[in-house]
C-alpha cells in the first residue's frame, strides 16, 4: 500500500506540472516509475495505458515502449522503453537485436499532430536524445516534438552540405556547433539512429553518453524524403554541452509561421 500510494503521488506531481506550485525537480527515475508501474499495468490489466498515450508490448515488456505526454509543454511527447534503458550510454542500444526507438518514436510523431491539430511536413518534427550529463531522467527518452523554425531553415539553406557520411555542419544551431548526416527513407525501419552515431563517428562508441543525437525529418529540394542527423560531444568545442533538445520548440511557433505540407 505504501508503495502503491507513493507512485499514485509521483504521478499526481507529474500531471500537475504545469502549475506554478509544481514545478519542483521529479526524482531521476520518475519517467521509469510512471511507465513501469501504473502505464505498463494499466495497458496489461484494464487496457488503459494512462497517462501514458500508448504502451507497445508487442515484442514484451523488455522490448516494448511507451508514449506519455509531457504535460508541462504543447506539444512535447515522450518515447520511453518499457524495459530497464538508462539512457544514451546504454549498450543494450548496440546489441545486434536492440529495438529500433527511434523508429517508433518517429512513428508516434502522430500524436503531435493529432494535439496540435495541423498537419505538418516531416521538416517540422524532430527527435532527440539528449547527452547523460544534460538530461534528468535515468530512463532512456526520446522526445518528439516541433523544431525550431532557424533550425529547419538553416538545415535547407545547407542541404548541399549533407552527405551520407558525417560531417561538420557549415553554422551553429541554436548557438551550437554539430556533425551532420542524411539518412534517405520514409521512416527509419532500417537505420537505427544509435548505431549510426557508434559505427559513424570516431569514438563515439566509447564515449556514447558523451552525445546528444537528434534526428529531423527531411526533403531535398529534388524532392527526396529522408532524415538529417545531428549530433555533438560535451566540450567537443569550448562550452557545448550535448543538449540536442535545444533544437526542438515546445511551443511549437513553427506550426503558426508557415503553411502546412
Amino acid at each position: 500500500m505504501v508503495r502503491r500510494s507513493a507512485v499514485v503521488a509521483l504521478v499526481a506531481a507529474f500531471l500537475l506540472l504545469t502549475s506554478g506550485a509544481a514545478q519542483q525537480k521529479l526524482p531521476r527515475d520518475a519517467l521509469w516509475e510512471i511507465v513501469h508501474d501504473v502505464c505498463v499495468p494499466g495497458q496489461t490489466l484494464r487496457g488503459n495505458p494512462a497517462p501514458c498515450s500508448r504502451v507497445d508490448l508487442a515484442e514484451g515488456a523488455e522490448k516494448g515502449f511507451a508514449i506519455l505526454k509531457d504535460p508541462r509543454d504543447t506539444s512535447h511527447f515522450l518515447l520511453i522503453p518499457t524495459g530497464r534503458v538508462s539512457g544514451i550510454e546504454s549498450p543494450v542500444l548496440l546489441d545486434p537485436g536492440a529495438p529500433n526507438y527511434f523508429a517508433s518514436a518517429w512513428e508516434a510523431r502522430r500524436y503531435v499532430l493529432e494535439t496540435l491539430g495541423k498537419t505538418l511536413s516531416r521538416d517540422d518534427l524532430g527527435l532527440v536524445v539528449n547527452s547523460k550529463g544534460t538530461r534528468s531522467q535515468d530512463q532512456l527518452h526520446i522526445h518528439v516534438d516541433c523544431v525550431k523554425a532557424a533550425v529547419r531553415d538553416g538545415l535547407h539553406h545547407n542541404e548541399d552540405r549533407i552527405a551520407g557520411d558525417w560531417t561538420n555542419f557549415p553554422m551553429p544551431l541554436s548557438q551550437q556547433l554539430y556533425m551532420a548526416r542524411w539518412v534517405p527513407g520514409e521512416d527509419l525501419g532500417t537505420s537505427n539512429p544509435f548505431r549510426l552515431l557508434a559505427d559513424g563517428v570516431p569514438g563515439a562508441a566509447r564515449d556514447m553518453g558523451d552525445h546528444t543525437l537528434i534526428v529531423v525529418g527531411f526533403t531535398r529540394m529534388d524532392g527526396a524524403r529522408g532524415f538529417v542527423l545531428l549530433t555533438n560531444r560535451v566540450d567537443a568545442v569550448p562550452g557545448s554541452q550535448a543538449y540536442g533538445e535545444e533544437l526542438l520548440d515546445h511551443a511549437c511557433r513553427i506550426a503558426s509561421q508557415r503553411n502546412p505540407q
